[in-house]
């Protein structure tokens, strides 16, 4: 009882801290948002840019360059071993998602309104050159995502439903043996899911089909606040995430399976016409890409110092807000996959930056730049997508942009709610989620019809607040990751003799996982 009525104080309370800012008097608004910008220059500042980057480059130098040296063992294990996998082969455990359902609801947390309003931002205000760096982040992040996945398999426990339960709390917590630090990060993770992983997301859906679909009849406020239309859709939208949040891990991993691919497919396809239109452009735009990547260009006029740091800054956090890898997000729903294997996990991280970021970021980036867009317009954001995209589609182009938004959007809402779901349950146990998932679904709602830019200022730094507990459980659990991989490799890959395999950090889970 006492601990239901703590999960509902604290679903309460942080209802309370996400809405106020978007009602609250200017005053407040004002002390909210000096406060959060110190906070946030901070969190996501050139400081934290490097000690993401760099744990990322620490465990490549580590492990070997594993992303390159393992490549063609890496997709045979992840997207080639799906198509090559018999059904029936294996008993399902009902309790846990497949290693595809698995990357799926990972990437539709990762694969949002970034891909396409970040990348643009990105190029406008650090320049093409922008783009490589996202490459860079992309590039070491993916052994940082490998290094989280692998350690949120091994560290893993089972709840009292028999579900798998991981992330970075549980290997901060089991492995660093540090409770606040855990419960720090899990604290960060609930308010993040709110904000960026609720509010922020809807409204971008509510206003790209407000914008792309406009009704007349619509266009009213209630109660001189309170759009008619913006409120129309998120009870929609709200009752479409109840339905897949409130059936649980597998309905969730279901629907993001069958989503993911086609909301990919869908964009890059689009994406690839709109290039192949341009084809022309496209030498030109690479050689954009890397000449403003290294301040050829404004060398002559002598400002390559600060073209590079502009270019580098924008890349860097364009690419870590991206792919997420080192914000310890999308381990969590890594660690209820199927498999046994750590490092076969962790190969899907791998899998899950680089289709994050090399492949759908770049679409963004080359559909910009080959329609060169971004140097006849002032537009930012979604309206530069939205332009580049006209140049091909003409006047089905913001209809296109607007259904992409609603694909990806809604896809990082289903993903986010099981990451606050599973920080939910770490703190309070299995009687919070239900109330978190009832508010979750609630703030669907609001974040249709508030004005939320305090609101998604907050979130933003509470999302990059998940890092900080995150890179130090990683970085100080390094070795366990080396051990792990070289322990998987010299079993799978160079087949040594008389092995025993290094499943779980706890022997009764060891156990099982050897009697599969």
């Amino acid at each position: 009882m006492v601990k239901k009525f703590l999960g509902l104080a604290m679903m309460m309370t942080l209802l309370i801290c996400i809405s106020v800012p978007a009602y609250a008097s200017d005053g407040v608004v004002g002390v909210i948002e000096t406060v959060n910008g110190a906070v946030n220059s901070v969190v996501w500042g050139v400081p934290m840019l490097i000690l993401i980057i760099g744990t990322g480059v620490y465990l490549s130098i580590r492990l070997k360059f594993f992303q390159i040296v393992r490549i063609k063992h890496v997709f045979s294990k992840t997207i080639v071993g799906v198509f090559r996998k018999k059904p029936g082969k294996k008993e399902k455990d009902k309790k846990s998602l497949t290693q595809f359902q698995a990357m799926s609801t990972a990437l539709a947390a990762t694969i949002g309104t970034g891909n396409i309003a970040g990348v643009a931002t990105a190029i406008t205000m650090g320049g093409p050159g922008a783009v490589f760096w996202m490459w860079v982040s992309a590039f070491f992040g993916m052994m940082t995502s490998f290094s989280e996945n692998v350690l949120g398999i091994y560290y893993r426990r089972k709840n009292d439903k028999g579900e798998w339960s991981g992330g970075a709390m549980y290997y901060i917590k089991n492995g660093l043996h540090c409770k606040w630090l855990a419960a720090l990060f899990a604290l960060f993770c609930i308010l993040a899911s709110f904000g960026i992983g609720n509010m922020s997301q809807v409204n971008s859906i509510s206003s790209a089909i407000q914008s792309s679909f406009p009704i007349e009849a619509l266009n009213i406020k209630l109660f001189d606040t309170v759009p008619l239309y913006g409120l129309i859709i998120g009870v929609i939208l709200a009752v479409i995430v109840a339905v897949i949040v409130l059936g649980g891990v597998q309905r969730i991993g279901k629907t993001t399976e069958k989503m993911v691919p086609f909301m990919a497919l869908l964009y890059i396809i689009g994406s690839l016409v709109i290039i192949a239109m341009n084809y022309k452009n496209i030498p030109g735009a690479f050689a954009d890409i890397f000449a403003d990547a290294f301040g050829l260009r404004a060398a002559a006029g002598g400002f390559a110092g600060a073209a590079v740091k502009n270019a580098m800054t924008w890349g860097l956090k364009r690419g870590v807000f991206s792919n997420e890898a080192g914000l310890g997000s999308s381990v969590i729903v890594n660690s209820a996959s199927d498999t046994k294997e750590p490092a076969v996990q962790g190969m899907w991280g791998v899998f899950e930056v680089f289709t994050d970021t090399i492949v759908v970021c770049t679409m963004t980036a080359l559909v910009v730049l080959c329609t060169g867009v971004a140097e006849t317009t002032t537009l930012e954001g979604v309206p530069l997508v939205s332009a580049a995209f006209t140049s091909g589609f003409g006047g089905f182009a913001g209809k296109f942009v607007a259904v992409a938004i609603l694909l990806f959007a809604l896809s990082t809402i289903i993903g986010w709610s099981y990451y606050g779901e599973k920080a939910v349950e770490y703190i309070f146990g299995n009687h919070g989620v239900v109330v978190y998932k009832v508010i979750f679904v609630i703030f669907v709602v609001f974040g249709a019809t508030m004005n939320l830019q305090l609101a998604w200022d907050l979130s933003d730094t509470f999302n990059g607040m998940m890092a900080i507990p995150n890179l130090i459980g990683v970085l100080l659990l390094s070795g366990t990751v080396i051990k792990v991989t070289k322990n998987y490799i010299d079993r799978e890959i160079l087949k040594k003799p008389g092995i025993r395999p290094m499943y779980s950090a706890y022997e009764d889970i060891q156990r099982e996982q050897e009697m599969k």
